[in-house]
């Protein structure tokens, strides 16, 4: 991972992460277009921007915050790991969320839980039934 203007640290962070969550080198797709904003000419006549597509999930992302292509390249890693990362937790959080629903549902209701219920019901239904005899007449 030396191909990076960063630190030794941070690279073998960066290469730590991306072995952590099964990403690989050969997966990442690479695309190098011309930044805009600031930056003057070096921004306008060299692919400073870089975007990179994760073939497996089809996550994009693109960075193009500083002039050097390489710490772009370095960002641009980063972010996607972030994304990786998030959609993963993501689905994770929907799991436990489903598992939890279908906990609540089987569990079985309080006395007092039950009887507040049970009243509810009867005052819905009396409602209901002067509302029909009014009609009626």
């Amino acid at each position: 991972m030396g191909q990076f203007p960063v630190s030794v640290d941070k690279a073998e962070h960066l290469a730590r992460r991306m072995l952590d969550l099964g990403v690989q080198e050969a997966d990442l797709e690479e695309t190098f277009v011309r930044s805009g904003g600031h930056g003057g000419q070096n921004v306008n006549k060299t692919s400073t921007c870089v975007m990179i597509t994760h073939r497996p999930t089809g996550l994009q992302v693109k960075s193009q915050s500083t002039r050097q292509q390489g710490l772009n390249r370095f960002l641009a890693r980063r972010l996607l790991l972030d994304k990786i990362e998030a959609a993963r937790k993501g689905e994770a959080d929907v799991k436990r969320a489903e598992h939890e629903k279908i906990r609540r549902q089987k569990r079985r209701r309080s006395r007092r839980s039950n009887q507040r219920m049970l009243a509810d019901k009867a005052h819905q239904s009396a409602k209901k039934e002067n509302r029909r005899s009014s009609s009626l007449d």
